[in-house]
């Protein structure tokens, strides 16, 4: 037959851990990873829109909203949102595109990167 510990079976023993605090400790590096969020929202008829947004505040967004709008031939605005910040659109289903160009230029990392949609 096993036997419990007397200081594991006492009710003493549960006020000594704070289970939120514990459990805090653990996730204390969750919001170092900021996540990349790319979706495509439908517009009317065959038309979408593709936006990007939880990209750090220390980038230039005009400046990656130009280079996107060139490599991809599109067109694209910054908006300025109260509650996610900047958010780049572009027209049209650029998600792959504007993923693999966050990679290959440095912006984001692959594993930070979500694609949202359909």
């Amino acid at each position: 037959m096993f036997k419990l510990p007397v200081h594991a079976n006492s009710a003493s023993s549960l006020d000594d851990i704070d289970p939120f605090a514990v459990a805090n400790a653990d996730d204390s590096d969750a919001g170092a990873k900021e996540s990349v969020h790319v979706r495509v929202q439908q517009r009317n008829g065959r038309k979408s829109l593709t936006t990007v947004q939880g990209l750090k505040k220390e980038y230039s967004y005009s400046k990656i909203l130009k280079d996107l709008k060139k490599e991809f031939c599109c067109n694209g605005t910054v908006v300025q949102d109260p509650e996610l910040g900047q958010v780049i659109q572009l027209q049209g289903d650029q998600r792959k595109n504007v993923s693999t160009f966050l990679i290959q230029s440095g912006i984001a990392k692959k594993e930070n990167i979500k694609i949202h949609g359909f």
